[in-house]
């Protein structure tokens, strides 16, 4: 069955110079109305409707437990007509009904690559050589409003590469918005979780949805590393590697924004529980320069490192 995650608009002026990734114009959003009392729950049926954002229970307070909005990018919407009941593998089991063998779980990755193809997003996922088809991920991501135009497979010593040329349906072009590259890549890893469960205990998302959650957290300080250097005379590479985490893509082409430096392209890559980014990036169509690079990279840092308090505790 299809899995799929819808995106929340979130509003944000993304791109100072209206390139590549460019904000969403909606304001509603789907969000999950449970038939159960724990929201984790994945062993009960689940149903699902839509409310507007000004329909949400709390969402000035940000705290609406049905509200997509609210918990951003950490609920996925089962797009179906009825309700569904997802029931635990003892075993993996791919998209073609193939049981795997148990030895060493490979690392899961997938890669959203915007700089190989001008005219489309290329997705490459990864996981030993224990993917099929992937039926149901393409049916998941037409539920996104995708085409996909082209699939290629790939086999090398690390395992099978699938590749998918994807495009917005209704435009035929390449996607551009952030908040549809992160709900294409939480809609792979979610599908993945849901046909084979032993890659849960690799990902960061396993933690709320997988069988097996993972076993250790990454040490975010430890994880984290940024560079930025210029890429010839019109634009600067900042490169960015930390802990994985829904909604990731989002907020960071959101801080790099807001200090008014434009991203032009870039690749973001899921491994396992970390996450890589490359980003081309300029300001007013020229390479950044060392004092707004240091900014940029201390912004950025701040960002992904600092703790977390929730507001009951003041």
């Amino acid at each position: 069955m299809a899995v799929a995650m819808a995106a929340c608009s979130l509003g944000l002026h993304l791109s100072p110079d209206n390139n590549l990734f460019r904000p969403s114009e909606k304001s509603i959003c789907s969000a999950p109305i449970l038939k159960t009392t724990s929201m984790y729950d994945t062993s009960t049926k689940l149903s699902f409707s839509l409310h507007k954002t000004s329909d949400c229970l709390d969402y000035t307070s940000r705290k609406c437990p049905f509200c997509v909005n609210c918990i951003r990018m950490y609920h996925f919407l089962r797009l179906s007509s009825s309700a569904i009941t997802i029931i635990p593998r003892a075993t993996a089991v791919s998209e073609d009904g193939n049981q795997g063998v148990a030895d060493t779980v490979p690392t899961p990755i997938v890669i959203i690559d915007q700089d190989s193809d001008p005219d489309a997003t290329v997705v490459e996922i990864t996981f030993g050589d224990r993917l099929g088809a992937l039926l149901d991920t393409m049916n998941a991501l037409k539920n996104l409003g995708l085409n996909v135009v082209k699939a290629s497979v790939c086999l090398d010593s690390s395992g099978k590469h699938n590749k998918f040329s994807i495009t917005k349906a209704d435009t035929g072009r390449k996607v551009e918005d952030p908040e549809l590259l992160e709900a294409i890549r939480l809609t792979i890893l979610n599908n993945m979780i849901t046909y084979h469960p032993e890659s849960s205990a690799q990902l960061a998302l396993g933690a709320a949805f997988g069988l097996v959650p993972p076993k250790e957290q990454l040490d975010v300080d430890i994880a984290t590393h940024l560079t930025i250097t210029d890429d010839g005379p019109d634009r600067s590479l900042l490169y960015v590697e930390t802990a994985d985490r829904p909604g990731l893509l989002v907020d960071l082409v959101k801080i790099i924004t807001d200090i008014n430096i434009a991203v032009e392209s870039g690749e973001f890559d899921t491994e396992g529980l970390l996450a890589k980014a490359k980003f081309h990036v300029s300001y007013k169509g020229k390479a950044t320069i060392k004092p707004l690079q240091q900014v940029l990279v201390n912004s950025l840092r701040y960002f992904l490192t600092r703790p977390t308090t929730e507001e009951s505790s003041f």
